[in-house]
């Protein structure tokens, strides 16, 4: 019987894709497999995540994974998005459905929540949390104590996602500062505490601890290190400032999906006013440091447009991917400097209209001004999050566009000084996720 590879088993669970990734002593990965879940709805028939089925699979794969003779699993962890609570009983179970960050409220008005705690501008920025609303996982443990009185009346613990999924494992009731500082309105960054409302308002939280530390839980026979999980995008950073921790090189790391975040991890000056209004926030890294942060939806944007232009222009819908480079038409842009398919500050409007793709003659043409704009939007945000007097030398991009070339040229001309480099780091937010768990394998 051949030596089973010591492996450490992380869990990667975004809105659509649910991946189980196993890394081997060097941070290969050695196994992956990745699956969907149909959607379901809340008490309030809005979609939501089937956690149920979910749950089973967790539980299942690592189960089949034991059997096997080729892996023994040494530690899981566990990398999920954010905006996602989870409320268990007395008895420690879980009470809700997996509400949806993007669930509409309502009805629900938050200005007496903010008049209470210094106003909407100074709780936002003391929180690094702009209102967002369900994006705030703190707002929504608000509206659920003051609209669903049935099941607060039940709620003995509040776990985020990461650590729920940890949880069904080791059994324990844990906080990690990935997830508290990613815009919960949860965390006061000026005193890096949790912030004092949620005493005000009697509710409690369990204390965030060091992100490295596991809990050895013994799995169907086996003994394993259970790591407390941790925020997809806090994630994504740790395998960067890993690799380029001896160089004394300050860089931003653009993590792109339907999200597009800059990250600063260098930034030390106190968010401002004007960042948040401009998308800005604070991210933490698993041992408590502030990630200054942009965030905007523009991956959002650019799907619905990428339809809408298929649909317009009869062609299919990946044409965009295998468009060429034409600097002429860049350049053209550049320097007409448009705006037509964005906003000219903050985008609240994540919808196609196709009536605008009237003003151009060809596909090429439309697609190069969407992603134009979309570079520009980008640029914004990183200068928002760059401290005065500090030189940004690297722009790292990881996630779906670094695949796209037109927005790498784009930024590379609107960006001249600086060098933008295509991260050859894959699935970000799992290896960072396995790289806390170093020290179990």
């Amino acid at each position: 019987m051949r030596k089973r590879e010591n492996v450490i088993a992380i869990f990667d669970i975004g809105k659509t894709n649910k991946k189980i990734f196993l890394f081997d002593k060097n941070f290969n990965v050695a196994y992956r497999r990745s699956t969907r879940f149909e959607e379901i709805v809340d008490d309030d028939n809005y979609p939501c995540d089937d956690i149920e089925s979910i749950e089973e699979w967790l539980k299942a794969t690592i189960a089949e994974l034991q059997k096997q003779d080729r892996f023994l699993i040494k530690a899981i962890n566990f990398s999920t998005h954010g905006a996602t609570l989870v409320y268990l009983d007395k008895e420690g179970n879980r009470i809700t459905p997996l509400y949806n960050y993007l669930k509409p409220l309502q009805g629900v008005d938050f200005t007496s929540f903010y008049k209470k705690y210094e106003g909407v501008e100074a709780f936002s920025r003391k929180t690094a949390s702009p209102a967002y609303g369900m994006l705030n996982a703190g707002l929504q443990i608000h509206w659920l104590k003051n609209h669903k009185h049935h099941f607060w009346a039940k709620v003995t613990a509040i776990l985020h996602y990461p650590q729920y999924l940890s949880y069904l494992f080791s059994g324990e009731i844990k906080a990690d500062f990935t997830s508290i500082g990613a815009h919960t309105a949860l965390w006061n960054f000026d005193n890096m505490k949790y912030h004092s409302w949620l005493q005000k308002e009697r509710i409690n939280l369990p204390e965030p601890t060091n992100g490295k530390k596991a809990t050895i839980t013994e799995i169907n026979g086996q003994k394993i290190a259970i790591g407390t999980g941790l925020h997809d995008s806090s994630a994504s950073i740790i395998p960067l400032l890993e690799s380029t921790k001896n160089r004394n090189r300050k860089f931003v790391l653009l993590s792109t999906g339907t999200w597009i975040i800059c990250m600063n991890p260098f930034s030390k000056e106190t968010l401002t006013q004007e960042q948040l209004k401009n998308n800005c926030l604070c991210f933490m890294t698993p041992d408590k440091k502030q990630v200054k942060s942009s965030m905007q939806f523009l991956g959002r944007i650019h799907e619905v447009y990428v339809k809408a232009l298929s649909n317009y222009f009869g062609v299919a819908i990946d044409t965009h991917l295998n468009l060429d480079i034409y600097d002429p038409l860049c350049s053209e842009l550049i320097d007409k400097n448009a705006r037509i398919f964005l906003a000219k500050g903050k985008d609240t409007d994540f919808e196609a209209h196709p009536e605008l793709l009237k003003k151009f003659t060809s596909y090429e043409t439309a697609y190069y001004q969407l992603v134009y704009e979309i570079s520009k939007k980008v640029i914004a945000g990183i200068d928002f999050i760059s401290d005065k007097n500090t030189v940004i030398s690297d722009i790292y991009i990881s996630g779906g566009f670094n695949r796209n070339k037109i927005f790498v040229k784009f930024l590379m001309l609107l960006k001249r000084n600086t060098n933008i480099k295509i991260s050859d780091c894959k699935n970000e937010s799992a290896l960072g996720a396995a790289l806390l768990m170093a020290e179990y394998i």
